[in-house]
């Protein structure tokens, strides 16, 4: 059976299409599909419509609604320790990711062929502001986390049970679900799809929660903001060693009579933003090993539903 997670947010207009596309994706499975909702806090009426149509879909679902909003991975992994199949796969509810999709990572995983399947962005149908952005933003995210990700990035995926099972067991938070999969390892395959335009509200993948995603993933998956510092540090060093020089020459060659001001404030302003930068950096990570000391749990259920098909 084919456990299929859906992450609800801010996505009352998509579901009637929604809940038909998945008793397509149903008839196609032979009965094989289990839906896993999770309304992460959604402040529309997602949860309301979900609990008041799911009974008349015939669909084997459970309808897991969170206490607030935990941000889309927190709810996928809650999604997952809740699913119950032999497969397990991940969609989006705004259905920009053509339901299709998961039949054919659903193939792969039967055949044997891997223990995760991506789902790689091939094109996507959307406004040339945001191409730019995603562009920009995968494109730094290949270059300073994960070298192996996709040009077009991964937003959804599918796996087994044992590759479930090894995700669910790193418990750190504020880190990236998508870097975790690459990093596992285990026998990875991908599938290219067209992402659709969106047909119903905005999205709310926003640029802040973009560049907030991309720092939790540099900060959990790479030392670059050390090495940077590092780096910076021994620049500032030579900077440093060659305004000493300078200022020495022009002390020796008469040419300076009295101590100079602008280059006493300018060492001490470099030095000084230097060394708040340092801390900044070194106080990130700190702050973040003491986030997962806590044990907190990345998201808490306020309700938990089940629906049998029929």
């Amino acid at each position: 059976m084919l456990s299929l997670v859906i992450p609800v947010y801010r996505n009352e207009g998509s579901i009637p299409e929604l809940l038909a596309a998945l008793q397509g994706l149903r008839q196609s499975l032979a009965g094989a599909l289990e839906v896993v909702f999770v309304v992460d806090g959604s402040p529309d009426r997602c949860h309301e419509l979900l609990q008041a149509q799911l009974p008349a879909t015939g669909l084997d679902a459970t309808l897991v609604l969170l206490t607030r909003n935990f941000g889309a991975f927190a709810a996928v992994r809650m999604g997952l320790e809740h699913a119950r199949g032999d497969f397990f796969a991940v969609m989006a509810a705004d259905l920009q990711e053509p339901p299709e999709l998961v039949l054919q990572m659903q193939a792969v995983l039967a055949r044997g062929e891997a223990d995760v399947v991506v789902a790689e962005r091939a094109l996507r149908h959307d406004p040339p502001w945001q191409r730019w952005q995603a562009q920009l933003f995968w494109a730094l995210y290949r270059r300073y986390v994960v070298p192996e990700m996709p040009p077009g990035g991964v937003d959804i995926f599918a796996c087994n049970r044992p590759f479930r099972d090894a995700l669910l067991g790193l418990g750190e938070s504020r880190s990236s679900l998508i870097a975790q999969i690459f990093w596992l390892g285990f026998r990875r395959a991908s599938v290219p799809y067209v992402r659709q335009p969106r047909r119903h509200g905005t999205s709310a993948w926003t640029w802040r929660k973009k560049v907030a995603y991309l720092a939790d993933s540099v900060f959990a998956f790479t030392d670059l903001p050390v090495r940077l510092l590092t780096r910076a540090g021994m620049l500032g060093m030579a900077v440093a060693v060659a305004l000493a020089l300078a200022v020495l020459a022009a002390k020796l060659l008469g040419r300076i009579g009295v101590p100079g001001y602008a280059m006493t404030l300018i060492a001490i302003l470099f030095f000084g933003a230097l060394n708040l930068l340092s801390l900044g950096i070194v106080g990130t990570y700190a702050w973040r090993a003491y986030e997962n000391t806590k044990q907190r749990p990345q998201a808490v259920a306020l309700r938990v539903q089940r629906f049998e098909s029929r």
